[in-house]
Order: C-alpha cells, then sequence, then structure tokens
C-alpha cells in the first residue's frame, strides 16, 4: 500500500458520551485508518489543527463483528480508534466547540 498523506490518518471524530467526557481532561476520540501508527497521528492532529500538541495518544483495533443475512455470513470492516491527549499549553480542537 502506498504511504499514508496525514490528511489520510484522521477519519472523522467519535461522538459518545465517553469521549464528550474526556474533552473536560483534553482528551479527543478520532476513528483513524487502520494502518496508521502512533506517530503518524500525532503528526496528523498537529498539521491539522493549529495550535494542538499532542501529549500521548492510546490506540485500539476493533475487529470486524459478525454479521449474517438469511444464510450469507460476512463481516463488518475492521476499524481503529485513537485517543489524543493534548498537553496543558496547547489550543483546543475547534471541530469539538459547539458540542
Amino acid at each position: 500500500m502506498a504511504a499514508i498523506q496525514y490528511y489520510d490518518v484522521i477519519l472523522k471524530p467519535v461522538i459518545t458520551e465517553k469521549s464528550m467526557a474526556g474533552m473536560s481532561e483534553k482528551k479527543y476520540t478520532f476513528l483513524v485508518h487502520p494502518e496508521a501508527n502512533k506517530t503518524q497521528i500525532k503528526e496528523a492532529v498537529e498539521k491539522m489543527f493549529e495550535g494542538a500538541k499532542v501529549k500521548r495518544v492510546n490506540t485500539m483495533n476493533q475487529v470486524g463483528k459478525n454479521k449474517r443475512r438469511g444464510m450469507v455470513y460476512g463481516k463488518t470492516a475492521k476499524t481503529k480508534k485513537a485517543i489524543v491527549q493534548l498537553t496543558e499549553d496547547s489550543k483546543d480542537i475547534e471541530i469539538f466547540a459547539g458540542l
């Protein structure tokens, strides 16, 4: 596969009750590319959101669920989730500001 660019790493933000509670501690949750590593995620957040300085990145791989439709079995796509913690002196991420 070709090299992943920083704008391909972050797919979308995860908006749940738990992720909203983490924003008070400057922890933001994103769905990321399944092959992205922690350094690529850190670079992408710092380049896409000005003033954001990443302190730590935690990642979780979620395997696809088994699904059935009639007699046919299949799997949903696997995903990867990243929880990004910002430093104390960095700016907040604007996409979460109105939520």
